[in-house]
């Protein structure tokens, strides 16, 4: 499997399809869509799908490839201008964790649910739980950074989504292994593209120190890494409409 974000998080968005739970007449809003790989499978089983991320550059890649029943937009999920409830199923891979105002951006993406609308999203538990940040800046010697791991804590979850106007929020533990590759020079290219890496591998040192790390965790099917995520899932708080019933 080539490496990208796709591969590395594979055991994830297995996780993610086992709780999405979607059907021929749902309309999902993928957050965070990246390359689009879940929003293309999501569409596949959905009446429609919708990808949004900030990165010109992925919704490019993701635009690429044949997009059939999925559509992709540029933009941030916070202040997106998204048609008032036009979905039933909200999900996201790792993509809402570094929104400015998580208030904010989850009370709009709660009104582009119909009411009762679902919430499936999964998040990095703390950094201590997950090797790949920890060792991975250990040795490049660089400080971390609390953005990935910003909606790990539950009961600050559990705040931030009650009062954007969710409802029966619930946590998974999901303990699935990150990939980086076929071996240590493939998870060295990769690290090089990390923003943490940026100037720290110029020192000789430091990529001697990843080597070391890397050749360590080599296994016959790769370098992998422990990692430990929750599978949020939520619902959208206004009551479902009521079936109408005729008189007699």
């Amino acid at each position: 499997m080539p490496l990208d974000y796709d591969a590395e998080l594979r055991r994830h968005t297995e996780a993610l399809r086992r709780v999405w739970n979607l059907g021929p007449h749902d309309h999902v809003l993928d957050i965070g869509c990246g390359a689009g790989q879940t929003t293309r499978e999501a569409a596949g089983l959905a009446a429609s799908a919708l990808g949004i991320d900030v990165l010109p550059d992925a919704i490019e890649r993701a635009r690429a490839i044949d997009e059939g029943k999925a559509r992709f937009t540029c933009g941030d999920a916070q202040t997106y201008a998204f048609p008032p409830r036009s979905f039933t199923v909200a999900i996201s891979r790792f993509g809402t964790m570094f929104f400015t105002d998580p208030v904010a951006a989850f009370t709009n993406i709660a009104r582009a649910l119909r009411p009762a609308g679902r919430l499936a999203m999964l998040v990095w538990q703390p950094a201590d739980r997950n090797e790949w940040d920890v060792t991975i800046r250990r040795a490049l010697a660089v400080p971390a950074e609390p953005s990935p791991f910003s909606l790990s804590d539950p009961e600050t979850v559990r705040g931030i989504l009650g009062a954007a106007g969710f409802t029966g929020v619930a946590f998974t533990d999901v303990p699935e292994p990150v990939y980086y590759g076929p071996d240590v020079e493939a998870a060295l290219t990769w690290v090089r593209g990390f923003t943490c890496a940026r100037g720290a591998l110029d020192d000789p040192e430091a990529v001697e120190r990843l080597r070391s790390l890397f050749a360590a965790h080599q296994t016959s099917d790769g370098i992998w890494f422990d990692a430990r995520a929750w599978l949020v899932t939520a619902r959208e708080s206004s009551p479902a409409a009521s079936p109408v019933s005729c008189g007699t």
